[in-house]
C-alpha cells in the first residue's frame, strides 16, 4: 500500500486472513482469491485492477493511503513522532 497500488490477496496462514480483510473490506484497496485457485479467476482480478471500474476507485484509495504513509514518516509526523517517544521512552538511559 505505500506503494500507492492496490492489492491481490491469497491470505493462507497467520496475520494473513486479517490483513486481507482490512485491505479488502475496510481500506478498499484490495481484492482476495478464492482458496480454489484458478489461473483464469487470477488474471481477471488483475484486469479488474489494472483496467476496471472498481480497480481505478482501488487505485485512487491506495494513492491516499501512501500519501498518508508519506506524510506520518516525515519529520514531525505521527510515525516519526511515535518513534521518537519509543526510543526516548524505552531505549534512552533514564537519569
Amino acid at each position: 500500500m505505500c506503494g500507492g497500488v492496490p492489492v491481490i490477496s491469497w491470505p493462507f496462514f497467520a496475520d494473513q486472513q486479517t490483513n486481507c480483510r482490512y485491505q479488502c473490506n475496510e481500506w478498499g484497496v484490495g481484492m482476495d482469491i478464492d482458496s480454489n485457485v484458478r489461473r483464469d479467476a487470477v488474471a481477471s482480478l488483475i484486469a479488474e485492477l489494472m483496467e476496471g471500474e472498481q480497480g481505478e476507485e482501488m487505485r485512487r484509495k491506495a494513492r491516499e493511503w501512501r500519501d498518508k504513509a508519506v506524510e506520518a514518516v516525515k519529520p514531525g509526523g505521527t510515525s516519526h513522532r511515535n518513534f521518537d517517544d519509543l526510543v526516548r521512552d524505552v531505549l534512552l538511559p533514564k537519569n
